[in-house]
């Protein structure tokens, strides 16, 4: 058994109105979205530095970097490229969300789908909680999102 986390936060982009807000790889209706050259998805970010944390691989940096300027921009893409290296069988993930919005739980269930889908795995090995943190950071003063994940494998 191996146990990895990854975390990742991406600041919010009150100002493009055309790019779409995702998060595990779930589109949510919001005027807003989440500053980066990717889509930022923050949720499947964390997952891809928790799967590199088990190959030692790392894919965010270098080497989304270059997907980003190949045009590939959608953050499950970047979560399949670490995947290739994962030899052992994933068992569990649990995902933590920071952030005072959007409104997290309505779209738990449809990101928990998603998210087992690109894994592989049954929707009851991935567990998503949120919380605004009472306000204490800038994510919960609503200035980005902020997500950890861990992941066991076997």
């Amino acid at each position: 058994m191996k146990v990895a986390i990854g975390q990742d936060s991406h600041r919010i982009d009150f100002e493009n109105k055309e790019k779409k807000f995702v998060l595990g790889g779930v589109e949510f209706e919001e005027e807003y979205s989440l500053l980066g050259n990717s889509d930022a998805d923050v949720v499947l970010h964390s997952i891809t530095n928790a799967v590199s944390g088990i190959t030692c691989k790392n894919i965010l940096g270098k080497v989304s970097d270059e997907m980003c300027q190949r045009g590939i921009t959608n953050s499950e893409e970047y979560l399949k490229e670490a995947l290739k290296y994962l030899k052992e069988k994933i068992i569990h993930v649990s995902i933590s969300i920071e952030c005072k919005m959007p409104k997290i739980t309505p779209k738990i269930e449809e990101m928990r789908k998603n998210i087992a889908r690109i894994l592989t795995i049954s929707e009851n090995s991935v567990g998503i909680t949120a919380t605004t943190g009472e306000g204490l950071t800038e994510f919960g003063k609503g200035n980005g999102i902020y997500a950890t994940a861990i992941i066991t494998v076997e």
